[in-house]
């Protein structure tokens, strides 16, 4: 039984710093991201980190306000997808960002596609 204890204290310790210093991203963040043809498209982020886990909504973009899904905080580091609806065609698009301050630096993929990663900086809303 003591040794059960001594080996979960680390890890008790461990998971408790990964939750600390992931990143505060809980709030509004706005972005504007090229789009087709060359126009301009600004995307409204409102996000909830709670320990490693993120939630929220994307809207601006295609398809009006819709959930993040599959959302992750490690560190600095925040991941989530979007599931979009355009005419008779679905398909996901892959959030990667870096959080410095009030920036996320995103890189956005989609899955299945063929078009180079779009990125884009998304800033904190006061």
């Amino acid at each position: 039984m003591r040794w059960t204890r001594i080996t979960l204290l680390p890890a008790l310790f461990a998971l408790t710093a990964i939750c600390v210093l992931a990143a505060d991203v809980t709030g509004t963040w706005t972005a504007k991201m090229e789009g087709r043809q060359g126009r301009t498209i600004e995307v409204i982020l409102n996000l909830k980190a709670d320990g490693g886990q993120l939630t929220g909504t994307m809207s601006g973009a295609r398809g009006g306000e819709t959930a993040i899904s599959d959302g992750k905080i490690n560190g600095d580091v925040i991941t989530f997808k979007v599931k979009r609806q355009f005419q008779d065609r679905s398909f996901v698009m892959n959030y990667e960002g870096k959080v410095a301050g009030d920036e996320i630096k995103f890189k956005q993929t989609v899955e299945g596609g063929n078009r180079p990663p779009r990125e884009f900086t998304a800033t904190r809303s006061k």
